[in-house]
């Protein structure tokens, strides 16, 4: 197994290291770039909120950095995805996070916590755009909620046919993919003449939503690791 990692720079260390320890070879390639936003939210509005969701890692470190590492203490915190809440836990943040066997959006509309929610506040913090079930579904139970967009994403500059040619040379079939933008970016970055060589590979998922997209690609070889998180990840690669 020779596996490829895709998440954006400076997110891939953890899997290095367990890889690295097992003796299992890797590259990586991040195929999605991650900036700040100048976008801030005040003190006032914070300590005026009840709930504070957050959708990935970058939501996380983002906010941390706009906030100076100071996260309120007066509300409750949840996080979509066990990575997400370990991001928080190192900021002393206890979050109540997705349900193992559904780390997204909708295994955290499961939560009891999150069923009656009439009249609380949140600020779903996360990057520009994205998906809007959250919001809605809160929305429908009563819930006040608005957004806070720390981070924005970018395509990096890649040349499509040099670095795929890499990866195949590298001898690569195992690829994890933590977004559905990131499996995005990498059908649409391997030329049609390759496309055969990545559908033989083994693609690695974090959702139930990301692997029916990636079933749509016509992708063959698929596994959902039901989260983002090192461990799951480690799990769904048998390691």
């Amino acid at each position: 197994m020779k596996v490829l990692l895709t998440r954006p720079l400076g997110r891939n260390q953890a899997m290095e290291e367990q890889l690295s320890h097992r003796d299992v070879a890797y590259l990586v390639t991040p195929l999605l770039a991650v900036i700040e936003t100048s976008e801030s939210m005040t003190p006032a509005v914070l300590a005026q909120t009840d709930n504070l969701l957050f959708i990935s890692t970058n939501a996380v470190d983002f906010a941390a950095k706009k906030l100076h590492d100071t996260f309120p203490t007066h509300c409750r915190y949840f996080a979509v995805g066990q990575a997400t809440a370990d991001s928080l836990a190192q900021y002393n943040i206890q979050a109540t996070s997705s349900p193992e066997g559904s780390q997204d959006s909708e295994g955290l509309l499961s939560l009891d916590q999150l069923q009656d929610v009439d009249k609380q506040s949140f600020i779903i913090v996360r990057g520009l755009g994205g998906r809007e079930t959250l919001a809605e579904q809160l929305q429908l139970r009563g819930a006040n909620v608005n957004y806070w967009q720390v981070y924005q994403r970018a395509i990096p500059n890649l040349n499509a046919k040099a670095i795929t040619q890499q990866w195949k040379s590298f001898g690569i079939d195992t690829i994890v993919v933590t977004s559905g933008e990131i499996l995005s970016n990498l059908v649409d970055l391997v030329p049609k003449e390759l496309f055969a060589w990545l559908r033989s590979c083994h693609i690695i998922v974090p959702s139930y939503r990301v692997e029916l997209q990636a079933k749509a690609m016509e992708l063959n070889h698929i596994t959902n690791a039901n989260g983002a998180n090192t461990q799951a990840i480690l799990t769904s690669l048998a390691l």
